[in-house]
């Protein structure tokens, strides 16, 4: 399968190691920008993509950032849709304590290719039982 890319930096996202399941991709800035505790900022990266139909990319944090910088994505994961053209933006958010200083082509997060099924919603009245029936958060202990 194959992504078509527009780089305006010139960098094309790429997998580090054999196993990796994610690509990192980089922050595209013409000045640093420093996001501060608790507060959230939309990061270009200088990406198009082309998205073969019945795929979405996912935006996902770097883990790094996350545990050493309380650095996360607003929406936990971002998706592009096949039928989107424009630069992708990640939204990041600062959970440290600290400010956090992002410089052109820092990796700010990882993108992950997935297959997509549609599917066909049939309503109901009636849901079959299961083990697990109706319960919620926590219902099975710690």
């Amino acid at each position: 399968m194959q992504i078509k890319i527009k780089s305006l930096s010139g960098i094309i996202p790429a997998y580090e190691t054999e196993g990796s399941a994610g690509m990192d991709i980089r922050a595209y800035l013409t000045e640093p920008v420093i996001i501060m505790p608790m507060k959230r900022f939309l990061v270009p990266t200088g990406l198009f993509l082309e998205i073969q139909k019945g795929y979405e990319v996912q935006i996902r944090a770097r883990s790094g950032l996350a545990i050493k910088k309380g650095i996360s994505l607003v929406n936990g994961v971002g998706t592009i849709d096949s039928d989107y053209r424009g630069e992708v933006k990640v939204a990041l958010i600062n959970l440290g304590d600290e400010p956090f200083v992002i410089e052109n082509g820092d990796r700010i997060a990882q993108i992950v290719v997935s297959r997509l099924e549609k599917v066909e919603i049939k309503e109901t009245d009636e849901l079959n039982d299961t083990g697990r029936g109706w319960g919620g958060f926590g219902h099975t202990g710690v």
